[in-house]
């Protein structure tokens, strides 16, 4: 019986999308997402080289190119509490970034330092495709250095334009009301540590 409730309210939920909608992930009757964050990589964990790519390295030496400053500790702090576990780095690269950024991460001991699955890394062509994998993954949080990625992002209900990975940031000169901008990987440890004291574990 309550298998079939279930199923008649994503009956109902998928009838009341307007058309072109993006629907936003079903939560069981009544239910609330467990706290999910997703994180961009370059710009955000990595520290931008240069904006000829959205994760970009030190020409010949990627693995040189220094992390953004307190992201190690912030992630393995985040990872434990509010979102227990549930991180995920979600990055636009082509094979060569990703196989630079992989390495970057296991050279710099990011899933030991952070306690994040290498797993949990995932990995699109182009920067909307970020979209449909935050829907599957439940993603409630996110944060890119990406004011247009971030705009995909229509189902993350907390969305966050991170200005401290790069020394060419500016805020932004209108933010929109969805999206919250951030300056310091510890500022927004603080601020997501608070958000998620009234998150569901």
């Amino acid at each position: 019986m309550a298998g079939e409730e279930e199923a008649t309210v994503a009956r109902q939920r998928v009838r009341r999308q307007r058309p072109g909608q993006t629907p936003p992930p079903y939560r069981g009757p009544g239910g609330r997402r467990p706290p999910t964050l997703g994180v961009d990589v370059g710009g955000v964990i990595v520290t931008l080289a240069g904006r000829d790519e959205d994760t970009s390295f030190f020409g010949t030496r990627p693995l040189l190119t220094p992390a953004v400053a307190g992201v190690f500790d912030a992630l393995a702090a985040l990872t434990v509490q509010p979102f227990a576990g549930r991180v995920h780095l979600v990055s636009k690269a082509g094979p060569k970034v990703s196989a630079n950024t992989r390495a970057w991460l296991a050279h710099h001991d990011f899933f030991d330092r952070t306690a994040i699955p290498a797993a949990n890394v995932h990995f699109v062509r182009e920067r909307r495709d970020k979209a449909p994998v935050c829907q599957r993954l439940g993603i409630t949080h996110f944060v890119d250095d990406r004011l247009d990625v971030l705009a995909h992002l229509e189902t993350v209900e907390h969305r966050y334009l991170f200005l401290g990975g790069s020394d060419d940031h500016a805020p932004a000169a209108q933010l929109p009301d969805w999206a919250t901008s951030i300056g310091r990987w510890a500022e927004l440890t603080t601020l997501l540590t608070d958000l998620g004291q009234d998150s569901p574990a």
